[in-house]
């Protein structure tokens, strides 16, 4: 047993100092990316936040309502061959739409298959496991890799420099960062495991841009601040789930509580789900998600306007033309001691 000593921080604990800027406007700022993956080497122009492949969110509504702001979803990986042949089959197939996937023989099995009937269609693939430190995930990666190399793949989770580095160097273009920080995931709470998640990306950044690799944040944004202070940490993307919840792209049922509208969230390790896919939670595990009822807020549109709006501000007040530079240009103060002396917080 260890203790580290070092300051790991959330996002919470800090803000963003504003700089001296020559922006007098939020539409100067350009906050599209553009990549080119490590290992796919297929090129990336686009707004770099991802619905989040839950089956909430991971919709193709969802993909679809995304793509005309030039942003991206990763499609749960609960829907049927026919389902995701249509959808692929689309012209044109929404950008950097990603296809999801376990590391179960069934999940690779049925990647085959779809693969071999949608062609190149497919070109971003999301290997999703909720603990990316295993040797069974690593191999995984080794025989995805190996068996399709053009594939852009996505892959996590994990929290930690080294583990980044050993995805980058197995063939993941881009590592999915983020232990228990979901707003729906009680991981941390069930486990003790986790990592602050500002830290997390910061550290795991650091790892993956020397190897020209990339991150992309996941879990733990309730707000548009949050989305920039992500990218000033260093993120290439951010995916979200529950700040996309609640909207008519959703695979949710509207439900009336006390008059109000909500509809249903879960985590996809939470009973709910895997009562919904798997037939219940297995003797030998312990959920590791909840439930909870969101506000119903209509199309996502309005949404997305707050969300690329706030980060398009924190740009103009660290004087960033573009998303790429909000990195070079945030310095992050912390506030989470100055407010426990104020307040007496242990």
């Amino acid at each position: 047993m260890r203790i580290e000593q070092d300051m790991k921080l959330d996002f919470k604990d800090v803000l963003i100092r504003p700089k001296r800027s020559t922006l007098t406007s939020r539409s100067e700022v350009d906050i599209s990316r553009d990549f080119v993956f490590l290992h796919s080497q297929r090129k990336y122009h686009g707004i770099p936040i991802i619905a989040a492949n839950m089956d909430v969110t991971g919709t193709f509504q969802m993909a679809h309502a995304l793509a005309r702001h030039k942003l991206s979803a990763a499609l749960h990986k609960h829907y049927g061959d026919a389902e995701l042949l249509a959808f692929f089959a689309e012209d044109p197939v929404p950008p950097a739409a990603f296809y999801s996937m376990g590391i179960t023989r069934p999940d690779y099995d049925k990647f085959v298959r779809i693969m071999k009937l949608a062609g190149n269609t497919i070109q971003h693939v999301c290997v999703d496991v909720a603990n990316g430190y295993t040797k069974a995930f690593i191999g995984f990666i080794h025989k995805l890799r190996n068996a399709y190399p053009e594939i852009t793949i996505m892959a996590g989770n994990v929290v930690t420099g080294e583990m980044t580095e050993e995805l980058i160097l197995d063939g993941v273009d881009i590592v999915k960062v983020g232990i228990g920080p979901g707003s729906v995931c009680t991981t941390r709470k069930m486990s003790g495991v986790g990592y602050p998640q500002l830290s997390a990306i910061i550290e795991c950044a650091d790892a993956a841009h020397g190897l020209h690799g990339l991150i992309c944040a996941d879990g733990g944004c309730t707000s548009p601040g949050d989305l920039a202070k992500a990218f000033g940490a260093g993120a290439d993307f951010v995916m979200l789930g529950g700040m996309l919840a609640g909207h008519d792209e959703c695979a949710s049922d509207i439900v009336e509580v006390d008059g109000v509208r909500k509809m249903r969230f879960y985590g996809m390790s939470s009973r709910e789900a895997m009562e919904k896919y798997a037939g219940g939670v297995a003797a030998y595990r312990a959920s590791e998600g909840k439930e909870v009822l969101l506000d119903y807020r209509g199309p996502v549109e309005n949404t997305l306007q707050d969300i690329l709006g706030g980060v398009r501000s924190a740009c103009t007040y660290v004087g960033a033309r573009t998303l790429k530079e909000l990195s070079k240009r945030t310095t992050f103060i912390r506030v989470s001691q100055q407010l426990n002396e104020v307040f007496g917080a242990s």
